[in-house]
């Protein structure tokens, strides 16, 4: 069994340590360590090597505001937000700014346990009660289809290539691809990027 180790960081003790209680009841769980705001966050990302940081979006200094430090400084850790608000802006600046996931407190232990699962895997995971507003508000704020370099990725990707071999194909650095790929997941509604490729076959 593969232990998959978790840090939480939330300004609320009584959220956190029953979260922290609940995940440890499980088998493959394991939680290092807990903090309470932004700079806990970055802290426990660089001293701890975790697979996942569960990231409140509302702390002190602000959830959001830590999610860049934390994927380029600690690439193999994966942030999951979490949110009491079902407000589509903080999930679409969370996920362009490299978190793999968002979830809405009040999600169950078993719930909360895929959604780690499901990022530890390499996919995204949006709760489903946000998804649906998340690609209702992409397609009215960004009407129309791909741009035209976010297609040439596409390309690239139904071919099956990972994005080291796109950006040397396309001449760019692999962090512009990581780029574009969350564009086009947004724009698409996927979660990973064969659910992208499906979709935009289907579309194409």
């Amino acid at each position: 069994m593969t232990v998959i180790t978790i840090a939480i960081v939330d300004d609320h003790p009584l959220f956190r340590e029953g979260v922290s209680r609940s995940l440890s009841e499980i088998g493959d769980f394991v939680v290092v360590g807990e903090g309470a705001s932004a700079d806990d966050a970055v802290t426990l990302a660089a001293s701890q090597r975790l697979d996942v940081l569960l990231l409140d979006v509302s702390m002190p200094g602000g959830g959001i505001n830590a999610i860049s430090e934390i994927v380029v400084g600690s690439p193999q850790t994966k942030v999951l937000m979490l949110t009491a608000s079902e407000d589509v802006d903080p999930l679409i600046a969370s996920l362009r700014r490299g978190a793999a996931g968002y979830v809405v407190k009040g999600i169950g232990s078993r719930g909360l346990a895929e959604a780690i699962r499901t990022i530890v895997r390499g996919s995204r995971y949006i709760s489903p009660s946000m998804r649906a507003k998340m690609v209702e508000k992409t397609l009215l704020d960004r009407p129309g289809s791909l741009t035209p370099r976010e297609t040439e990725v596409m390309e690239l990707v139904a071919e099956g290539l990972t994005n080291k071999h796109i950006a040397r194909r396309l001449n760019l650095q692999e962090k512009t691809i990581k780029h574009h790929m969350t564009e086009i997941l947004l724009k698409l509604g996927a979660s990973n990027r064969t659910e992208a490729a499906i979709r935009w076959c289907q579309s194409a």
